[in-house]
């Protein structure tokens, strides 16, 4: 498995196969492809339909790389990211939009590699849990989150810096919440 999470900002950052999509706008990697999409197929990533299934058939025999992405496979997020010399930035939020791409062989009954209406309905519930909430790195060595009673107390660096309530926050089990470290989390959930 492999996820790519692009916000509106960073669009192409990702993790896995593919870092995004090319100049094209579709997640496609490999010799020869079978592209499925909505008739009124728009080439345009700001405008895409989202509707784009593609089965890559990869040069080793009996591999496949099959990558979904659809429209309702979004969420919106805030965060703040951490860098290197004690710098912080801003809370502020995004728009991401979350492909899901699986490599393997043919299950030799079904003759697909993963069934997509599982992987779309696995993805959905993923983007689901984290959509408009805060994100707060959880394994953070800078980023310190306590939960006390129904508030999200956060400290960076040991100074006091936002109080939330607890509804609004997603506490996530990685060090930063850059986009990199997102697709990592959703790709091993």
């Amino acid at each position: 498995w492999s996820s790519d999470v692009c916000s509106s900002d960073l669009f192409g950052f990702g993790l896995g196969l593919g870092f995004g999509p090319p100049e094209g706008g579709h997640y496609l990697r490999g010799r020869s492809h079978l592209e499925i999409d909505s008739p009124n197929q728009n080439t345009n990533p700001e405008q895409s339909t989202g509707k784009v299934n593609s089965v890559i058939f990869s040069p080793v025999p009996q591999s496949y790389r099959v990558c979904v992405t659809k429209d309702y496979l979004v969420f919106a997020s805030a965060h703040f990211i951490t860098f290197a010399g004690h710098r912080c930035e801003g809370l502020h939020g995004h728009n991401y939009r979350a492909a899901v791409t699986v490599e393997g062989e043919l299950n030799q009954e079904s003759w697909f590699v993963f069934d997509f209406v599982e992987l779309k309905r696995i993805m959905k519930r993923l983007c689901d849990e984290i959509d408009h909430l805060v994100l707060l790195p959880t394994e953070s060595t800078r980023v310190q989150v306590a939960v006390e009673g129904e508030t999200v107390k956060v400290a960076v660096d040991g100074a006091p810096r936002y109080l939330f309530p607890k509804k609004d926050c997603a506490l996530l089990p990685i060090p930063n919440t850059t986009v990199e470290m997102i697709a990592k989390l959703l790709t091993d959930r």
